[in-house]
Parts: structure tokens; sequence; C-alpha cells
């Protein structure tokens, strides 16, 4: 116990003598820092995309006679890939170490989910072609350790490592689709918005900055990040058919405009008690003997997960104190 003891007393009795040396050597003190920056990211695992509506993430495309399928490909990717803008305050509590704070709003490229080309789906006949295209904004916060490797000929190199805390943001998509028939054609228009759980992600930076002036500094980074989030609601905030709004109103192409039709719960398991026609076949929203759905209330879905993961590279302005 002794022997332990006195090691560690010996490690901190070195720690503290490197660190007064490294302060009376290296001409940088304690001090606060801000940067502004831009980055472009670009995705790093393609997963497949979650089910849409009720449909695949795949794109199909049909014969002339609708019926017969063509080709089907599984739509992949993520929503690592895309641009984001960030506002960072740093504290440098000695020469080589300090903390981090960003905030940051990150909007990711369009991805398509779900594509059909014409499909038959319904007698007259109908026809439709469509595609459901997927976007994810978001605003986070991004704690971090830095640990700064010293300054020569202007350039001082860093790492850091940190966590990414999504504060607000949500999955947008855009479902376009045309219905065509002898009687014409129709185009409809859904907005669907998910919003997700909490999750927490991680991020690894390299970087390095070059002085400009007695305070500027350029700044760029290389940044890797991982995480995944999943959805806990979603609500239809749009449906028109030829520009005219139809979301509470049932049409040929969309019979049901309840609220469950336009709201979604998602849960990690459906049984007999969920608001989902696999368990509540007569799903509808007239009255029928020994019904049990609830179409005032929000339909029951799986969650499904979707990728954020990324490389990105940054490039900015530091200013210090």
């Amino acid at each position: 116990m002794k022997k332990t003891l006195f090691l560690l007393g010996l490690l901190v009795s070195t720690m503290t003598m490197v660190g007064q040396t490294a302060s009376t050597t290296d001409s940088t003190k304690e001090s606060w820092y801000f940067k502004v920056g831009g980055s472009y990211f670009i995705q790093t695992a393609a997963t497949e995309f979650p089910i849409v509506s009720g449909a695949l993430p795949n794109t199909d495309v049909y014969a002339a006679n609708g019926t017969t399928l063509v080709s089907r490909e599984t739509n992949t990717g993520s929503f690592g890939e895309g641009f984001r803008t960030g506002l960072t305050a740093g504290y440098r509590f000695t020469p080589r170490l300090g903390v981090e704070m960003a905030f940051n709003y990150y909007s990711s490229n369009s991805k398509t989910m779900v594509e059909t080309v014409n499909r038959l789906v319904a007698a007259g006949p109908t026809f439709v072609t469509g595609s459901a295209e997927g976007k994810i904004t978001a605003y986070d916060l991004a704690p971090a350790i830095v640990l700064f490797l010293g300054e020569l000929n202007g350039f001082e190199p860093y790492t850091k490592v940190g966590v990414i805390v999504p504060v607000s943001g949500d999955l947008t998509i855009e479902t376009n689709r045309v219905y065509s028939n002898p009687a014409g054609t129709t185009t409809t228009y859904a907005k669907d918005v998910v919003k997700p759980n909490p999750t927490v992600g991680f991020m690894a930076v390299l970087g390095t900055s070059y002085k400009l002036g007695k305070n500027i500094s350029l700044y760029g980074e290389v940044e890797y990040r991982n995480f995944t989030v999943h959805g806990k609601t979603k609500e239809t905030e749009a449906y028109t058919e030829n520009g005219v709004d139809k979301l509470n109103t049932p049409t040929a192409f969309r019979p049901d405009a309840s609220y469950s039709a336009s709201h979604v719960d998602y849960v990690d398991q459906l049984n007999s008690s969920s608001n989902n026609p696999l368990f509540n076949p007569n799903t509808t929203t007239t009255t029928i003997p020994g019904d049990t759905t609830r179409p005032n209330d929000a339909m029951n879905e799986i969650s499904s997960y979707v990728g954020i993961s990324g490389l990105g590279f940054t490039l900015g302005l530091k200013y210090s104190l």
C-alpha cells in the first residue's frame, strides 16, 4: 500500500513539474478563442433505407402492362453527406490541453429512398410513377477535448475527440407521384416529417491552424463522425393533388384521411394492442362491428434507424483573445 501511494505521489509530482515546465517554455497562455467555419461531409457507410409509409426502400421498374417487374434495386445510402456551418468557443487550460463547445447547423443532401416506375395500382387502368426523397436538417452541440501538439512556423496541429448531441432536427420525406389513367393524370405531393428520439454520436478530429496575425488564424480540420438516429413520431404535414390541398379530404388516391393516416408513433414492437392494420385489419374511419382500430389516434409503426455518419472537411477562421 505504501509503495502504491509513493508511486502515485511521484506520478503526480512528475506531471506537475512537466506542466510547470511547459507553461514556462511555451509562450501560449491560458486563453479563450472562437472559431467560425463551414464543412462538407461525405458519407462513410451506406445502409439500406427504412420503409417509407409501407413502401420498401426499392427502385422498382415495371413493364408496359404495369404488373411485370422488369428490375428492382435496393436503395442504400447515408444522410451523412451534406453541408455544415458552426460556431465554436474554446478555452486552453494549458499550452497543450483545451476544451471546445461547438454549435452546428447541418443540412444533408437529398437521397432517393423509394422509387416506382409504371406500376399498375387499380383497374381502369391506373398506373403510378414516383419517388420519395429524404433530407435531414439538424442543430447540434459538440463538446470536445483538444490536445495541441505545439506550434512550428505558424502552424499548430491538434487533435480532438468529443460527442455530438442533436438538440433539434428532423427527417423530411417528400413524395411526388403521377397517376395516369384514361381520364387523365393526377399529380400528388406529400410531405412527411419524422422527429427523432434523443441520441448521442461520436467524433474524432485532426486539424491545424495557421497564424495570419496576432489574434487571427486560419484553420482546417478533417473530422470523422459516427451516429445513428431512430424515429419517434411522423406527421404528414402536406398532401396535395394537382396543387389542391387534400390533406383532410378522402380521395381515390388517398382514401383514408383520418388522423391515424397522417400521424405515426414509432414503437419497438407491434402486438395486439397496437394501432396498426396488421393487428387491426379493419383500419377505417367508419364504424364496423368488432372493429378495434382507433382512427383518431396515431398509427403505430416499427421504429427504424438512419445513419448520419460521415467524413468531413472544415475550413474557417479562429480568433484568440
